[in-house]
């Protein structure tokens, strides 16, 4: 079951509303058990094709009914308006390429809200494990960078993070200064992954700093693995390929 609700995000500077998707698993309401709580960026590309915003969604939906997973699943729609997905999801003021323009870094204050009021909605309302523990987060491109960001800057709240095609080339010297400095604590858990087909795509240096991350957060404390995916392209389609290897990973 999903139930999705429209939301605000008071902390950000938008009145859009969102959607909020939550996933419950099958046999939520046939039990009393808690459920560890996964979080996902680009919430609106993550079960339905309908929704996605090129009209393939990475069928999480699918894969957790087929496994009967004990897990649930919150996903937040991203800012659509014009460029403002990439300043809620970029942690630091960024100027990159002029395509882009000037980038304000409002993912702190997206990870306020999300490890904050959000988890404490979600934890107040369903039956939660709401330990760090039992609390991941993952996305894909800038939200696989906000996925690194998050399991580090607030490795207090989140244990396991997947971050796919993380974008490195806009984290820079940040993100890996901050991979190499936070003393992760134990059990922290973290997979990455970046598509061959991606490098043709422009961004050819991210899957050597994709590697160089996995050994920063090896040497800081975490446990890390890190895989270059042959022909995978910049898409949900192949995403989708990847959730039964990043699943298993963060799960065991």
């Amino acid at each position: 079951m999903i139930r999705i609700k429209r939301i605000q995000i008071p902390e950000l500077p938008t009145k859009q509303k969102r959607r909020l998707y939550v996933y419950l698993p099958h046999d939520y309401y046939r039990s009393d058990r808690r459920y560890p709580v996964l979080y996902m960026f680009d919430g609106h590309n993550v079960f339905y094709d309908d929704h996605a915003t090129y009209g393939k969604s990475w069928g999480m939906k699918e894969y957790l009914t087929r496994e009967k997973l004990p897990l649930i699943l919150v996903a937040v729609e991203c800012n659509t308006e014009g460029e403002r997905r990439l300043n809620e999801y970029s942690p630091w003021d960024i100027d990159v390429i002029p395509e882009l323009g000037h980038m304000e870094g409002l993912g702190r204050v997206m990870m306020d809200w999300m490890s904050g009021p959000l988890k404490h909605y979600v934890d107040g309302t369903y039956r939660t494990l709401s330990d760090r523990e039992h609390t991941l987060i993952a996305g894909s491109s800038m939200g696989g960078l906000m996925a690194l960001y998050a399991v580090s800057a607030y490795n207090d709240v989140y244990s396991r993070a997947a971050a796919l095609s993380p974008c490195f080339w806009i984290g820079g010297e940040k993100l890996h200064r901050l991979l190499a400095k936070t003393p992760f604590a134990q059990t922290t858990r973290v997979y990455m992954d970046y598509g061959t087909a991606e490098e043709a795509e422009g961004n050819t240096e991210d899957i050597a700093e994709m590697f160089l991350g996995a050994q920063e957060l090896t040497k800081a404390g975490a446990d890390a693995a890190a895989q270059a995916v042959p022909g995978a392209a910049h898409n949900e389609a192949a995403w989708e390929k990847r959730i039964p290897v990043f699943m298993d990973y963060l799960l065991k």
